[in-house]
């Protein structure tokens, strides 16, 4: 087995469990063996040569290490993947996720740059570094065999793999199938485009706050914004609101948003538009006009601690108009995606948001992800998604 030392003089990070080993923090001069290539495992020691962990390397990465495992005796082949799948679903099936998952998240699930979306009996794959990526036969043997899925799909068709000198692709993984699929999620059902829809095909991460909206919608006229196919907004309809508007820059999106009121009987209650949110809203704000529910849903902002400021600033603003088109004892529902957009920093730009907004708020719920996106502390990968709904007085 190939090996790395790290320096001496380094943060204890690694040692206390993360998986992530940076370029700088490796001792290139004292490698036990320097002629570990691009994707291969190796074998992690402190500079005093004890063992950290076993994990693929990629010299061309900032992140020149990512361990998949800390015990030395594990060995790194077509079974431990299929372990390591295994608990994984089991892990989801003990907190209730069945049918819909995230059946790997990444670093959560130590398997660090893959992911892997459930869809019924449909699977999405995506590995986003060279290390992992080695094993998508192994990762795409282990799901056939572990479910029989009708269908493993590749939707690595995304930026950060060319930081890992790899290929955007897509495609099949298994036989061909209709990439078209309906899935169930809270009694509701939505189209899914596993080929050509945003990530994976569809945010699994939301699936539980969409159920916390539920009491506050009721006999309410809800705007939501930024709201892709539909999903926050179907679901208000279905919990019972009066009248349900959808808005969203793409036409594509708009259309699904359409079918997944018919799938749903409830598009006489729902209007989608597409036009640019940003601006309508802040056009509305003047108008004066308000509704009882605002749901605000925008893309992350920024993926750089440089614009960090910048991301702050859009944050800010656009739940300032949401609060102002919110009636009086209405409630706001609030989004962010943006991993550098820690919790406590996100509640205090809403906080900030609400006195220039000349508004007060209380907290109904603060939640992140769906469970079936583990958090773990001390890795802010982790630990991404802010949902917030309060109450606007």
């Amino acid at each position: 087995m190939k090996s790395i030392i790290l320096n001496k003089n380094i943060s204890r990070r690694v040692e206390f469990g993360h998986p992530w080993i940076f370029g700088n923090e490796v001792n290139k001069g004292k490698a036990l063996d320097s002629a570990a290539k691009a994707g291969e495992i190796v074998d992690v020691y402190t500079h005093d040569k004890k063992f950290i962990g076993r994990g693929y390397i990629n010299p061309q990465s900032q992140i020149m290490v990512r361990l998949l495992t800390r015990d030395k005796n594990e060995t790194i082949d077509e079974g431990f993947f299929l372990n390591r799948i295994q608990k994984a679903w089991e892990y989801r099936q003990k907190i209730g996720y069945t049918e819909n998952c995230r059946l790997i998240f990444g670093e959560a699930d130590d398997l660090p740059q893959l992911i892997i979306d459930k869809f019924n009996d449909h699977f999405v794959i995506q590995t986003l570094a060279l290390g992992i990526d080695v094993w998508k036969p192994a990762i795409v043997n282990a799901i056939e065999k572990i479910f029989s899925p009708r269908g493993i799909y590749e939707r690595n068709d995304v930026p950060v793999r060319e930081l890992e000198g790899l290929e955007q692709q897509k495609g099949f993984l298994s036989a061909p199938f209709n990439t078209n699929i309906i899935i169930d999620e809270n009694g509701i059902k939505f189209h899914v485009d596993i080929a050509n829809g945003q990530k994976t095909g569809y945010f699994l991460d939301q699936q539980d706050n969409r159920r916390a909206i539920q009491h506050i919608v009721k006999g309410a006229d809800v705007l939501g914004a930024f709201c892709y196919t539909g999903s926050f907004e179907i679901a208000a309809a279905h919990y019972g609101a009066k009248s349900v508007l959808g808005l969203d820059i793409s036409e594509k999106a708009i259309a699904q948003c359409e079918q997944n009121a018919l799938l749903n009987g409830v598009d006489a209650v729902c209007t989608f538009q597409c036009v640019n949110a940003f601006d309508v809203l802040k056009e509305w704000t003047k108008e004066g006009r308000q509704w009882d529910v605002v749901m605000l849903d925008p893309p992350s902002f920024t993926k750089s601690r440089a614009t960090i400021d910048k991301a702050i600033a859009g944050y800010k603003e656009i739940n300032l108009r949401g609060m102002k088109l919110v009636k009086p004892g209405g409630f706001l529902v609030s989004s962010s995606c943006t991993n550098l957009v820690q919790p406590e920093l996100f509640l205090d730009i809403i906080q900030m948001a609400a006195t220039d907004a000349k508004r007060r708020i209380r907290q109904v719920v603060f939640n992140a992800q769906s469970a079936d996106h583990p958090i773990i502390r001390g890795q802010e990968n982790t630990h991404y998604l802010k949902f917030l709904i309060a109450q606007v007085m």
